[in-house]
């Protein structure tokens, strides 16, 4: 009888490890459908939705959520729930509050089977009486927490905790997929308004206006409230204000900032973007009070650089506290580093406009210089005819006849005549070239950098046809270049409604004794008739020019004289000109 089994005590026990069968069954079946829908969705919200409703299911909880830490703010935010009433899904912990919190600040799982008694408890819903709570970790690092509550006092098992851990590490993958997808889905965004914002800046020349663009474009960029951009001045001590967009009078009128006192100032000085979490509060930013006035919170500011070297500073505000991700900082810096190129670009403009102002400058004081000279030449040549008669003449007269003195002053003043017209002379001669070796090619690359723009802007297209291993010409590289331009911005002229201007480069006569660099200047504009050819390098009093002063092509031709070079042109009323300049290969 002591060897007789107890069918009623079997029975129990067979009960209980079914059931215990069953909750393994129904943990890996969560774990397996979890697993299937990571694989078949590229929706995370679905596949934490599931984790919730299968997990709450199967842990027999009243509700449950999936919390992720903000990094910005570092409060705790329902992603998904179940079960969870609106008033549970609104409450906001730091992490380190509440038991969800206290999860998420030590990484470690928390079973309560009465949140009565523990003094951690928040209370999200009244009817909870139990909690298990486990954190969430993505690459080594507490990214939330996965929760479920119960309104039964000890509610959950050491069972139920281990199936939490296991949904947890499901969690994770997801939540680590939908960072990495949000962060391709901003990486694109951004690169794609970077290209907008890029197109849009390089095809503004005005640099004021160049400098609007540049802040509403950061700004709307990086949705920030305020952005503004500051230039180092000449003595590269301060930074100026120069262009914002969204501020207002407080932070427009605040004093210029040092370089070596400022905040800004470090972020040029280091050459290295830095951000602000509150500039309300920084003890580092220079303007607390500004930054309250106009309600402007975090900061982000980056170097404007131009080969190499700061000339500026980018920056964004926004409105509330901003954890800026390293990939916003690369795109505002790459935008900064495109806003050097412009504003530069911009400069090199404004240079270009006061250069060709200069050089207009220039051409008529060497026109007045031609103008001179024309002018000694025809005075001198009667001048000295007058002489020659006045002296054959013999006027000669008694000591006491008044007239003596009359001859005296006539031969002295002919004299100093003489004299005037020899210094108006040497005072045109044009200097001897400085002469060197010149690569042709180079200085028309050279060109087409400072002349692109006011091409553009007059729809010229710029064609270059340059010959490969054209050798050195002996030359003055300064005079060439001012042929150049000259041959240029007569083309331009003659194209008031836009065409091409076109430059070709090739050597004649190669290997042989005569060899020449040939350079042709061709353009379709309003063309010159024959007449016109044959005096188009006369002097200034026979200019044949419709508008402008005439006097470039005279100088052109006068510089060409000097290098032993030759300048020809050919014409035709509305078809076109074309100048062929041809200068000796240098030894």
């Amino acid at each position: 009888m002591a060897n007789a089994k107890n069918p009623l005590k079997e029975e129990k026990v067979s009960a209980a490890a079914y059931r215990a069968l069953q909750a393994r069954f129904d943990r890996l079946q969560v774990l397996a459908q979890v697993n299937d829908v990571i694989h078949s969705t590229l929706e995370p919200q679905r596949v934490l939705e599931l984790i919730m409703r299968e997990t709450v299911r199967v842990t027999r909880a009243t509700s449950g959520s999936v919390i992720l830490v903000n990094p910005t703010t570092q409060f705790l935010e329902i992603q998904a729930s179940h079960g969870l009433p609106l008033s549970g899904e609104a409450l906001r912990l730091k992490v380190g509050e509440g038991i969800t919190g206290w999860v998420a600040l030590h990484g470690k799982g928390a079973r309560v089977g009465d949140v009565r008694a523990d003094a951690r408890y928040i209370p999200a819903k009244a009817s909870v009486v139990s909690e298990m709570a486990v954190p969430i970790e993505v690459d080594g690092e507490i990214r939330g927490v996965l929760n479920v509550d119960s309104s039964q006092p000890d509610a959950f098992s050491p069972q139920d905790e281990a199936l939490l851990h296991d949904v947890a590490r499901q969690a994770s993958r997801v939540i680590k997929n939908t960072w990495l997808y949000e962060q391709n889905r901003l990486k694109a965004r951004l690169f794609e308004s970077l290209f907008s914002v890029g197109q849009t800046i390089n095809s503004t020349l005005n640099l004021d206006e160049a400098l609007k663009v540049i802040t509403y474009e950061a700004c709307e960029l990086m949705s920030g409230k305020m952005c503004s951009l500051l230039l180092l001045d000449e003595t590269h001590e301060w930074l100026d204000l120069r262009a914002s967009y969204g501020a207002g009078d407080a932070y427009i009128n605040k004093p210029r900032l040092s370089i070596a006192e400022s905040f800004l100032g470090i972020v040029v000085r280091r050459k290295k973007a830095l951000q602000v979490e509150n500039v309300q509060t920084s003890t580092r930013y220079q303007n607390v009070g500004v930054a309250r006035r106009e309600g402007l919170v975090s900061l982000l500011s980056v170097p404007l650089m131009y080969l190499g070297e700061p000339i500026g500073a980018l920056n964004v505000y926004t409105a509330s506290l901003t954890n800026f991700s390293n990939e916003e900082i690369r795109i505002l810096s790459a935008l900064a580093e495109l806003s050097g190129i412009a504003i530069e670009k911009a400069r090199l403009y404004e240079r270009l406009v006061d250069m060709e102002e200069h050089i207009r400058q220039n051409e008529k004081l060497s026109a007045i210089g031609l103008l001179a000279a024309e002018v000694a030449h025809e005075i001198r040549n009667p001048l000295t005819v007058i002489k020659m008669l006045f002296h054959s003449l013999d006027l000669r007269f008694e000591p006491s006849d008044p007239r003596v003195r009359d001859v005296k002053v006539m031969s002295e003043k002919m004299d100093q005549l003489n004299r005037i017209v020899e210094q108006i002379l040497d005072f045109a001669r044009t200097s001897e070239p400085q002469i060197g070796p010149v690569d042709i090619n180079r200085l028309l690359n050279d060109l087409a950098l400072l002349v692109r723009h006011k091409l553009r802007n007059q729809n010229i297209a710029w064609i270059h046809k340059l010959g490969e291993n054209l050798p050195m010409v002996s030359a003055d590289s300064a005079q060439l270049e001012q042929v150049f331009l000259n041959l240029t911005l007569n083309a331009v002229e003659a194209m008031p409604k836009g065409g091409k201007l076109t430059i070709t480069t090739k050597v004649q006569n190669a290997g042989e004794a005569g060899a020449m660099v040939m350079i042709e200047f061709r353009d379709n504009g309003d063309g010159m008739t024959e007449e016109q050819c044959k005096r188009v390098f006369s002097s200034l009093l026979k200019t044949t020019k419709r508008k402008g002063t005439g006097l470039g092509l005279a100088i052109v031709a006068r510089i060409m004289e000097a290098h032993h070079g030759r300048i020809e042109v050919k014409s035709r009323p509305a078809k076109g000109t074309i100048f062929t300049l041809r200068l000796p290969v240098g030894s």
